[in-house]
């Protein structure tokens, strides 16, 4: 059994039991979350797309840690004009432990 679902803009095949990293939510490290933008479930009684969404289907999930990613280093440079500017960026994300899909 697996569900495709959507956060933070992008979609992503969960199934229970599975570690996701997504983009970082407004939970606090050990709450529940509900996803409710399921766009498609596969179970025993078949394949099912929604037209977006598929009503009545959510996934529960627990946050198990909000954090920050790995450091990107952006380099702006001009050239013949000795023009240098370097930049750092870190992500949020929240981890989440996939619990049930309730179909």
């Amino acid at each position: 059994m697996f569900a495709i679902i959507e956060t933070g803009g992008k979609q992503y095949k969960v199934s229970e039991g599975d570690l996701l990293f997504v983009e970082k939510l407004g939970a606090e490290e050990g709450s529940t979350v509900t996803l409710d933008k399921v766009l498609a479930i596969s179970d025993n009684s078949g394949f099912r797309t929604g037209n977006p969404y598929i009503e009545g289907v959510t996934v529960t999930a627990n946050v198990v840690k909000n954090g920050r990613g790995k450091k990107l280093h952006i380099l702006r440079y001009k050239p013949k004009k000795n023009q240098k500017r370097k930049l750092g960026h870190r992500q949020p994300y929240t981890k989440l432990q996939i619990v049930s899909i309730n179909a």
